[in-house]
């Protein structure tokens, strides 16, 4: 039976002073962030997520980006080290968090750098992107990591964007979906489906046809109801002007063992 768990993290009062390398920086409102993030959270909970709160990390303004200090691959959970130095404090409390959930640790060290927000798996198949945040140590050391379990790790360049997920997410049937100018190689995917707009590339899969999505893709939420799947909206804008996204918010452990 799979789990349902997803590990989520309050944002931080500093959440305004967060990273941005692709986007001009705008004015965050720190107390709407909250509320979107509660809004977020009680999505997943109304879809039969349980969360599990990491302890808040109120000195790292990018703490709420929890996506971004772990990978999870069956029971497994690669503690990351992130390309940005600023955000490697972050780790603590999700290594805490995961081990108390049963999970076997493994980290990436130096100097492998790795951000899980560069981690897509789609099955027993998982795309690294190769960019600002994840070096090739990082790629050499998740093949070490995974492959041994069963994994087959395929490494994908990351330009445009901050992180592969920032480009591409996957729908439950496997087909990954990216807005074309932001993905560098789309041929690198075996099925791929252009959408209208660059948060429409993300998507949460809750279970079923249920897809958590962001407010600021309407065409590609119309898009996706017309191929039979059932958007669940969230407005997160105030985490997109920090390059975040509904994926970045939670990490999602459907393989734990009970």
């Amino acid at each position: 039976m799979p789990s349902q768990k997803a590990l989520v993290r309050r944002p931080s009062p500093r959440l305004a002073e967060g990273l941005v390398t692709h986007v001009e920086r705008e004015k965050v409102d720190v107390d709407l962030a909250l509320e979107q993030w509660e809004t977020y959270v009680e999505a997943l909970h109304a879809h039969g997520w349980e969360t599990v709160e990491v302890d808040p990390e109120d000195d790292c303004p990018d703490s709420v980006f929890v996506e971004d200090t772990v990978v999870m691959y069956k029971n497994v959970a690669l503690i990351a080290r992130s390309g940005a130095e600023s955000r490697r404090e972050e780790t603590i409390g999700v290594e805490e968090a995961v081990a108390r959930l049963g999970c076997s640790v493994n980290w990436i060290w130096e100097p492998g750098t790795l951000d899980g927000g560069d981690v897509l798996k789609i099955g027993d198949t998982i795309y690294v992107g190769r960019g600002g945040r994840t070096n090739a140590a990082g790629v050499q050391q998740l093949r070490a990591a995974f492959e041994p379990l069963g994994a087959q790790v395929v490494a994908v360049p990351v330009n445009k964007v901050l992180h592969l997920k920032s480009a591409v997410t996957a729908l439950p049937d496997g087909t990954v979906i990216g807005h074309i100018p932001k993905v560098d190689r789309p041929a690198l995917f075996p099925r791929f489906l252009s959408v209208p707009e660059e948060a429409g590339a993300h998507v949460v899969l809750l279970g079923g046809p249920k897809l958590l999505m962001a407010a600021s893709a309407p065409k590609t939420a119309e898009l996706l109801t017309d191929l039979g799947f059932e958007p669940v909206v969230v407005d997160i804008s105030e985490f997109e002007k920090l390059e975040g996204c509904v994926t970045c918010l939670s990490v999602r452990l459907r393989d734990l063992y009970a």
